[in-house]
């Protein structure tokens, strides 16, 4: 009987540990980030980032790479060809 509680003691203490280490990290940088994102000093920062990457995005020559147009080209006009289909 003492066999039995000393490994179900240390199933359990191994189970916490392994939590501790591994889910538990994952969940507490989730909640800050989230936190931090529906803050209003966390959205304020956000646009701001996102000015200054659209400002650096407006400076560039290019915005695509060729390989990249044609396939945004490709899925656009699929997309319309769907569209015009659904209207009849």
């Amino acid at each position: 009987m003492k066999q039995f509680i000393y490994k179900t003691i240390i199933v359990i203490v191994a189970i916490i540990v392994i939590y501790e280490f591994t889910i538990s990290k994952q969940i507490k940088q989730f909640t800050q980030q989230s936190e931090f994102l529906l803050s209003k000093e966390g959205r304020k920062e956000g646009i701001e980032k996102l000015r200054k990457e659209i400002k650096k995005a407006i400076k560039k020559e290019k915005y695509l790479s060729d390989e990249d147009a044609k396939l945004i080209n490709e899925f656009i006009q699929k997309i319309t060809i769907e569209l015009k289909n659904s209207e009849n």
